[in-house]
This record gives C-alpha cells, structure tokens and sequence, in this order.
C-alpha cells in the first residue's frame, strides 16, 4: 500500500514537474505595447451606403432592419456580397474558420476587399484556426488587414498538445460570430465560417440561424468589435504567426478545390443570389425592431467577470417577465441544476416552456449530450417539452417545412428562442455551462412578434416533423415521432455500449466543462 502510494505521489510530482518545464519552454505571447485601431464611421459612398439610405427613408428612429438568413448558401452569399460590396471597411469575429471550400472563398473575398483600399480587421479565436497559419500570416501582411487571435496556443504545428500544460487559460473561448461592413451592416448569430455552416461538402450539416442588421445597432456592435480587439487576452497575429514564406498561400489553398463540382457552384453564387439584387435595389425585406445587443465584457477570457454582469444574467434581465410561452433552440442543452430550476419556476407559474435540441444520433458532441441526458428526466418531470433533432443524412427536406432552422441537413447548431410572442433572441450562446461561464458569448434581442411567433408556430406544428417529441412515461423516457406517431422505448441512434457510456459520462464532475 506504502509503495502503491509513493508511486502515485511521484507520479503527481513528476506531471507537475513536466507542466512546469512545457510552461517555461513554451510560454504564451506576452501582450505587448501596441497601437488598436478603432471602428472607421460610416461609409459616405458605397452600396451599402446607398442601401442603408434608401431603407431608412422611412421613420425609422432608434430602430434597426433585420432579416433572418435561415439557409446556408443565402447566408453565405449575403457575406460575400457585403465583402464585394465594401469601400471603407470589414471588421469579422469568429470562433471557428475552417480550411475548406467556404473557408477560402472567404478569406479571398477579405484579401480582394484589402487590394482594393477596403481595411479589414479580423479576429479569431485560436482553437478554431487549425491549418491556417500561412493563410492569416498572408493576410496579416497585407498592409491593409490585421489579424489578431483571441487566446493563441503556445504550439503551432501540435496546437492541442497545449492543452495538457496550459489547459484553464486555453479551454476559455471567443464564441463571438459577427461581420461588419462599412459601418452600415453586420450578420450576427450562430455560423461560424466553414462548410458545414453553408450547405457544401462532405461533412454533417447544421441547421442554422443568422440575422441581418442595418441601422441603430451596427455602431453598437462595432463598437463591441473595438473593445475585443484590444482586450488583453487577444494577441497581436505576427507574434504568434510569424512570418508567412509561401506565394498567396489563399490562391493555393482554393486551387485544390477546383476539381470539387460545388466550387464552380459556390464561386458563381453571388451571381445569382436574391440578396445581391435586393441589396442594389435597397429592398432587403428588412423589418424595423429596436434591437438590443448582449455580448459579454472579453475579459470574462481571463475569469474576472462578476455573476451579474455575464451575457446569461443580462440576457434574463433584458428579457423581463415571462407570461405565457418560452420556446428555445439550443443544440448544446445542459442546463445543470440551476437551470433546471429556473425552467421549474417558470412551468410553476403557468408558463409553457419548450426546448429543441440535438438527439443522440444527431450530435457532434457525445459528452455534451450525456450532460444533457443527466437532467432530461429532472425537466420533463417540471413539466419542460422536450424535443430532440432526429438525423436525416441526403435528407432534403423542403424550403417550406424548414421554418426557421435552416437549410437541409443533420444536426442543429441555431442558437435562439422566443418569449410570449413578443421578443427573439439570436446569437451565439447556447443554453450550457460553457457559454455561461467559460465563453464569451453576443448576439441581439430584437422586439419582433414576427419573428417570435414564427418560431412558436414551428414548435406548436411538431417542428416539421425534424424532431422527436420525449416524454416521461411513468419511469422511462420514450421518443415519440410527431407525424407518424411512432414510439422508441429506447434513445434513437444508441446501442447499449453508447447508452453506458452516456451514464458514465453523466456520473463524471465535468458538468462545468461542458
């Protein structure tokens, strides 16, 4: 036994021990003295400056135009349109850029915007740059663009190796997504910027949401894009990048998509996009709401952010009373204790409260789910509706039963929810410890019935049939198929070796991680 436990304690010491020297050997960019730029004011010229003019021809005061971007491609379309369309300037925040097909569009489009004058500001959050190094060292060179990362990793060519030395710093998350353009129009919501976000490739595809914003509410998010930009936990790009050695790294990235048969179909995509001729026409289809923005301060990157002043504690006091309906779309749903009771003070009072969110079958993310699995008997016993994303891999499901999810696809990613028929939210945060306490999270409460009880409507019409309807019979769960009424006594997509592992995971103290 002795012997047993000197083992351990020399096992602990020497982990410690190897932390430390990785710590010393490969230590994180100090921030250093250095100039941050502010947002430029609204272009006087342009596009953009043409169509925001004709759209505010109305009385408009105080208010912002939205417009929902519920499919991939025509969310897509709508950024590179407004890339195309830049004269003065570009300002983009995103957790994740992948080095795909949409990835590279993108990233060219940023590059052609800079050659032509346009400054661009990008910002990214480190852990979702995976195989872009020369590409942002490139566009950092560019003597019209600067990039910055939101806590870079101590590796480059090995990045999640960091993690086992530098682990608590590196697991907090710029979950912020937001593209700016001249001061006049911002995309806001849950995609991030890769294949599975706009409806190409190989990959699982999401269910998303975005919305479009003109007026009162872009200087407020520029504003917020500022004060990111010079939080001390974000780093100057060429003090972790270094410099970049091969010719238009970019050009060469979307070379190797040109035999891909969606490249011809997504490189033409503009051409033909409904929002580049509204856009002309200053006819988006915009409906005037005030608008609220919710983003959390970026130093809750270091955790020195007080409980009331996080996004989640905001966001319930800008809401306000809730009287009759609480309809949520989160596709990572771990409520935990609290929120379990929060959903139970709500059910007590009369409210009904319903919540989608992935199945088993269609998640990315198995650990996350097994948190969710932990409370799901605990919310439907308070009376939660329950709702879980069936997987429909070559689904094609059509434009008209899709409401306000998006596009055709496998697995949920939208991030919102609608109260009393009156107010919607949209953004980044799911309704998880993670982006509570651990990302920071934005996105916009918008006072539109419209939009509020469009995404009650799909609820109150069994969510097109996409979703499983779970419900607690006495002491078992079953799924229930709402257009065909099929009933599964077991989780849909499990096998008994999956449904352990579930528990396992659930009985683990990783609820905070999650």
């Amino acid at each position: 036994m002795l012997v047993l436990l000197a083992y351990v304690i020399g096992l602990v010491v020497a982990c410690a021990a190897a932390v430390m020297l990785a710590r010393r050997a490969f230590p994180p960019p100090v921030a250093k003295q250095r100039d941050n730029s502010a947002a430029l004011p609204p272009s006087a010229t342009g596009t953009l400056a043409r169509a925001a003019g004709q759209a505010m021809d109305h009385p408009t005061q105080g208010k912002t135009g939205v417009a929902q971007l519920q499919h991939g491609k025509s969310a897509f379309a709508a950024r590179i349109v407004l890339a195309n369309v830049a004269v003065s300037s570009i300002d983009v925040q995103y957790y994740a850029w992948r080095a795909d097909l949409t990835g590279y569009l993108l990233l060219d489009a940023l590059q052609r915007a800079a050659n032509r004058g346009v400054r661009v500001r990008l910002l990214l959050d480190d852990s979702g740059t995976t195989g872009l190094d020369p590409e942002l060292a490139a566009l950092n060179a560019h003597p019209n663009i600067e990039v910055r990362l939101y806590n870079p990793f101590n590796l480059r060519r090995f990045k999640r190796l960091s993690h086992l030395f530098d682990f608590f710093r590196l697991n907090r998350r710029m979950h912020n997504k937001s593209f700016t353009v001249d001061g006049h129009a911002t995309i806001m919501g849950g995609r991030n910027v890769g294949n599975e976000y706009y409806g190409t490739g190989n990959s699982v595809l999401f269910f998303d949401l975005d919305v479009l914003a003109i007026g009162a509410i872009v200087s407020e998010v520029s504003a917020d894009f500022d004060k990111y930009w010079a939080a001390p936990c974000v780093h100057l790009a060429s003090l972790v990048l270094g410099q970049n050695h091969s010719a238009d790294p970019i050009a060469k990235g979307l070379a190797r998509f040109e035999g891909d048969p969606q490249y011809a179909d997504y490189c033409n995509l503009t051409e033909s996009a409904e929002f580049e001729s509204a856009l002309a026409k200053g006819d988006l289809g915009l409906e005037w709401a005030h608008v609220l923005l919710i983003s959390d301060d970026p130093v809750k990157g270091e955790g020195a952010v007080p409980r009331e002043d996080l996004l989640a504690v905001r966001l319930m006091k800008a809401v306000g009373k809730i009287e009759t309906k609480f309809d949520g779309i989160s596709p990572y749903l771990v409520p935990g204790r609290a929120g379990v009771n929060a959903f139970a003070k709500l059910t007590a009072k009369g409210v009904s409260v319903r919540m989608l969110t992935n199945s088993l079958d269609a998640t990315d993310m198995l650990p996350v789910h097994a948190g969710y699995a932990k409370r799901r008997m605990q919310m439907l016993r308070r009376g939660v509706g329950l709702f879980e994303l069936h997987a429909q891999p070559g689904t094609k499901i059509p434009k008209a039963k899709i409401g306000p999810f998006g596009s055709s696809g496998s697995s949920l990613h939208a991030k919102t929810f609608a109260v009393d028929g009156k107010r919607i939210f949209i953004g980044s945060f799911n309704f998880d410890p993670r982006s509570t306490t651990l990302n920071t999270e934005m996105g916009l409460l918008i006072q539109s019935e419209d939009m509020a009880n469009g995404l009650h409507s799909a609820f109150d019409q069994g969510l097109a049939g996409i979703a499983w309807r779970v419900e607690k019979r006495g002491l078992r769960l079953v799924w229930i198929a709402p257009e065909s009424g099929e009933v599964c006594k077991h989780e849909p997509g499990t096998t008994l070796v999956r449904r352990i592992a579930i528990a396992l995971i659930g009985w683990l103290p990783v609820e905070w991680l999650l």
